[in-house]
């Protein structure tokens, strides 16, 4: 919808001189307005004495990219912006042009981000404490709750962390300007009150927390509180806040509309298509309002785009840059002379502000004095020198890896006439404790399809500070009881653990290929490690423990393995490096265990014995979604006898995968392994995240006697969906002599994963 400008009303008084003198004034104001190098009727601005232009810019997700290609149309003919009203991506990229950016400026930014990042929720896993990488490989289910006050979900799909810090990096230069008329261009953005129910200009106070807020989706992002009022996406009450511009003073209004139109009968025909027609049906009041406002209203053509498509970046841009130009005859009675032009750059360039001073201490909000002081510990460094955003976002991120925080940010507060650094923390309000939910579903066969749900619970600050007790329950067709009591040793790395543990699994005893038995073990016990953490990719731990077990054939019978029961008593030594930058699909890094056991006991074994485990996997990218994986592992118990219990296996997938899960045996065993993985697309943004494609070789055996042993290989094949609850894999194998399985599974699929037999598996399902 376009309206015409119209001719404002003369503000002239003059004495009753001529009519002819009256009638000339009026003909001169006429013809100033019709030429496009200088507009100066209507309502003054007193510096320039031409009209001044208000510049409303919607929200819509990914569409709003095309803000960016009109304001690059606007300066391309000289037009200039003397106020700027924003909401959700129209907040964010007018906040970018307000603080001096140029439209090629914001291009350039947009086409480097991380957008995958930027939109993810959970910390990434190169981010995580080493304690956290532990909850992500047992449990790869990004969901959690929280039991805080009874059983709740986060407030949000998304804390916006990631994109929290790179408002904070580009505004930090305004970190204390008074108020957002202040800034190159004059800047206000909206929000709406989720409590009055009421939208919310945004005028001074922080930037970056301002643009934050305004962009807040309700269930998608989490919302920002600022002076105790809680703030979400502005486009809820005021999608095109045309009369916010118009408060500040524009005598001419243009808005830019990318929201998302009504869909059709057809469109409510999918979820995707409903959940757009919810937010337009919600919006479409406060648009009109705007449009109604507006002189000038450009409208990209975007159809066809979604508020998801941030990488089709590059055409959004250029649709905007295209809606303008259907635009150009109304636009163009706005454009300034070159002189004029240059003068209106050269003073929007002297409000720039382009330095940061360096901070001269760090104050932490949002947290308790204690937790404030371990936060200020760990940034030291960014006092009394410049800050290095970069290393900042680091720092700040690997801070939330722990866990604890939901959300952390920066910017500059003038404290007695010095700037001092100011960490912004938000506490995750649903938690601790932290509930991790677990699914795992198998099948190796129409027959053969097992299932197994439960949780990891984990609880904070426990009798001690930066102390943990972790609960693991699952039930189903295998069982675990188990719990942990972690406490640390101040920031030294160093840890005590005692824990305790019951669990019951059945595998499947074979008999050259065939099925003859199935073997259930129970085990039970006590245990007490220490040890240290080293970062965040290391932990050595040396422990004793003590326990019952119990195996026997519940299904057919077989000689190969004997029911045993009776006491296990071990000690150990276990070494895990974990320095990859994923765990259901990594593109880089490696991952290496290594165990030593000494086992005083072992039901079925004669004598005591030593055993040894260990396994390596590596990945290496290729081009922008592909990677090569090696990963090989291998065990021995240095000739001696070990009971059944003990005995270490291969088969199923990722061991073997042609073949039945355990259906080798023996007290040595070796395994490699090495193929290609491709990314092949992405789930729907609420569902998960990527698809996966995999092939890859494998060749390994296990022996009592290295002259017996027998080397079987096989190729294999899977598509594994990162889902919410965990990877969905849906794979293939065929080994030699014509062996062949299908596999099915939910929950977990780890390239390279190895086990070692012992009672610590049963606490790390």
């Amino acid at each position: 919808m376009i309206r015409k400008l119209q001719r404002p009303q003369s503000t002239m008084y003059v004495k009753p001189l001529a009519s002819l003198l009256l009638l000339a004034v009026f003909c001169s104001a006429a013809e100033i307005k019709a030429s496009p190098q200088d507009n100066t009727t209507g309502p003054s601005n007193s510096r320039t004495g031409r009209r001044r232009i208000g510049l409303v810019l919607s929200g819509g997700g990914a569409r709003g990219l095309a803000h960016i290609g009109v304001l690059e149309w606007l300066e391309q003919h000289r037009i200039p912006v003397d106020y700027i009203a924003g909401t959700s991506m129209g907040g964010l990229i007018g906040g970018l042009y307000a603080t001096g950016m140029r439209p090629e400026d914001i291009s350039r930014l947009t086409s480097t981000l991380d957008w995958d990042k930027l939109l993810s929720g959970p910390p990434s896993y190169n981010e995580l404490s080493f304690r956290r990488k532990e909850d992500r490989r047992a449990y790869p289910s990004i969901l959690e709750f929280g039991w805080r006050n009874g059983l709740q979900l986060p407030l949000a799909i998304n804390p916006a962390h990631y994109i929290g810090l790179l408002l904070d990096r580009l505004m930090l230069p305004y970190s204390t300007v008074p108020s957002f008329d202040d800034l190159p261009i004059p800047f206000h953005s909206v929000a709406t009150d989720m409590i009055a129910a009421q939208p919310v200009v945004l005028k001074d106070g922080s930037l970056a927390q301002a643009l934050s807020a305004t962009m807040a989706v309700p269930g998608i992002f989490t919302p920002v509180e600022i002076d105790g009022k809680v703030l979400a996406d502005g486009g809820l009450l005021d999608n095109i806040p045309s009369d916010v511009v118009q408060a500040m003073g524009a005598d001419v209004i243009i808005a830019v509309n990318v929201g998302t139109p009504l869909g059709t009968r057809e469109d409510l025909e999918t979820l995707r298509g409903i959940l757009s027609q919810v937010i337009e049906v919600t919006t479409i009041g406060s648009e009109r309002r705007g449009i109604q406002l507006a002189d000038i209203v450009i409208t990209p053509e975007l159809s066809g785009f979604s508020s998801f498509d941030f990488k089709d970046r590059a055409v959004i841009e250029q649709r905007g840059y295209m809606g303008a130009a259907l635009h150009a005859a109304e636009l163009e009675t706005l454009s300034l002379d070159e002189r004029s032009w240059q003068q209106y750059l050269a003073d929007r360039n002297t409000r720039r502000r382009t330095t940061v001073p360096a901070p001269v201490g760090i104050v932490v909000t949002g947290v308790s004095e204690d937790k404030a002081e371990a936060i200020r510990q760990k940034l030291a460094n960014n006092v009394g020198q410049p800050i290095d955003t970069d290393t900042l976002d680091r720092q700040l991120s690997d801070i939330r890896g722990s866990g604890r925080y939901e959300r952390l940010g920066y910017d500059l507060v003038q404290l007695a006439g010095q700037p001092w650094l100011r960490i912004r923390v938000r506490e995750k309000p649903h938690g601790p404790p932290f509930i991790i939910p677990a699914v795992q579903i198998q099948s190796r066969g129409a027959a053969d399809v097992t299932f197994s749900a439960g949780f990891r619970l984990t609880d904070y600050d426990v009798a001690g500070r930066n102390s943990e007790l972790r609960l693991d329950t699952i039930i189903g067709s295998n069982n675990l009881f188990a719990a942990e009591y972690y406490r640390p040793f101040g920031d030294t790395g160093l840890f005590v653990a005692p824990r305790t543990f019951y669990s019951s699994d059945r595998t499947d005893i074979y008999q050259d290929t065939i099925r003859v038995a199935q073997y259930l073990v129970r085990q039970g016990g006590v245990a007490v490690d220490a040890g240290k953490i080293f970062g965040k990719n290391a932990q050595l731990r040396v422990g004793y423990e003590l326990g019952l077990q119990n195996g026997q054939s519940n299904v057919g019978a077989s000689t190969q393995v004997p029911n045993v029961e009776g006491t296990l008593s071990a000690a150990s030594a276990r070494f895990v490096y974990d320095g990859q930058n994923s765990v259901v699909a990594p593109t880089r890094g490696v991952r290496a265990t290594a165990s030593l056991f000494w086992y005083f006991k072992s039901p079925g074994a004669p004598e005591a014995y030593p055993q040894a485990e260990a396994g390596a996997s590596s990945f290496h990218s290729i081009g922008s979604r592909g990677a090569l994986f090696l990963y090989g592992a291998g065990g021995t118990s240095f000739n001696m006898q070990p009971g059944p219990i003990q005995q270490f296996t291969l088969g199923g997938p990722l061991r073997l995968s042609a073949y039945g899960l355990a259906q080798f045996r023996g007290s040595n065993y070796g395994l490699v392994a090495g193929g290609y993985r491709h990314q092949l697309g992405d789930l729907p943004t609420l569902l998960g995240g990527r698809i996966y494609g995999a092939l890859w070789y494998e060749a390994g055996s296990t022996f009592f006697v290295r002259s017996e042993a027998k080397y079987r290989d096989d190729v294999a094949g899977a598509v594994v969906l990162n889902t919410l609850l965990g990877p969905l894999t849906i794979g293939g194998a065929w080994g030699m002599g014509g062996n062949a399985k299908v596999f099915f599974s939910l929950g977990r699929f780890f390239w390279g994963q190895h086990n070692a037999g012992s009672l610590l598996e049963a606490s790390y399902p």
